[in-house]
C-alpha cells in the first residue's frame, strides 16, 4: 500500500475515532465539529451534481471556435470582460471554478483568461456581493471590486504571458497517463 494511501485511511480512522469519542463522552467541540461536517457534505451533495451536469452540458454544446474567440489567442483584452463575467455567475465558487477552468482551457482558451476566470470567481459572485453589499455598504463592495479585479487582470496577464513563453502545458490527467 502506498504511504499516501495510508495516510488518508488513518486520517479518516483518526476522525472516526475522535468523532465517535466526543459522542460518547459527551464532548460538545467533537459533537460540534459533526454537524459543521455533516452540513458542509449535505451542501456539497446538493451542490456538485447540478454543477457537474452544467459542466457537462457546457462541454458538448459550446464549441470550441466560440471558446477560442472569446477566451483564446485573439480575443484581445475582451477576454477578461467574459471571464469576470462568466465568474460573477458561476455559482459554488471554486468548487465549480476549477472544472470549468479546465473545460475553458481544453477548448482553447489562454492561461491568463483561464486564471482570471479562476481567481475572479471567489471575488465577483453576484450572490456574495450583494450580501457583502447589505453587510458592509455598497460602497465598500464597489471599491473593493474596482481595487480587486484590476489587479487579478493584471496579474493573470502577467502569469499567462510568463507561461506562455515557458511553453506551459498542463500536466496530464490519469485519463493521459498510460
Amino acid at each position: 500500500m502506498k504511504r499516501s494511501r495510508l495516510f488518508h485511511i488513518l486520517t479518516y480512522v483518526a476522525f472516526a475515532a475522535f468523532i465517535g469519542w466526543s459522542f460518547v463522552t459527551g464532548r460538545e467541540q467533537g459533537v460540534a465539529v459533526w454537524r459543521n461536517f455533516t452540513t458542509f457534505a449535505v451542501t456539497m451533495l446538493k451542490l456538485l451534481p447540478p454543477a457537474f451536469v452544467l459542466i457537462g452540458l457546457f462541454e458538448v454544446w459550446v464549441s470550441r471556435e466560440t471558446v477560442e474567440r472569446n477566451f483564446g489567442h485573439a480575443s484581445g483584452p475582451l477576454k477578461y470582460f467574459w471571464a469576470v463575467l462568466l465568474a460573477a455567475t458561476t455559482v459554488g465558487g471554486t468548487f465549480v471554478a476549477f472544472p470549468v477552468a479546465h473545460a475553458l482551457h481544453g477548448k482553447g482558451a489562454k492561461f491568463s483568461a483561464v486564471l482570471a476566470y479562476v481567481s475572479c470567481a471567489s471575488l465577483v459572485m453576484v450572490p456574495m456581493t450583494i450580501i457583502e453589499a447589505s453587510i458592509l455598504g455598497p460602497k465598500f463592495s464597489i471599491v473593493r471590486l474596482l481595487v480587486s479585479v484590476p489587479l487579478v487582470i493584471l496579474s493573470s496577464s502577467l502569469l499567462g504571458r510568463y507561461l506562455d513563453r515557458r511553453g506551459y502545458l498542463l500536466p496530464a490527467g490519469k485519463e493521459g497517463a498510460s
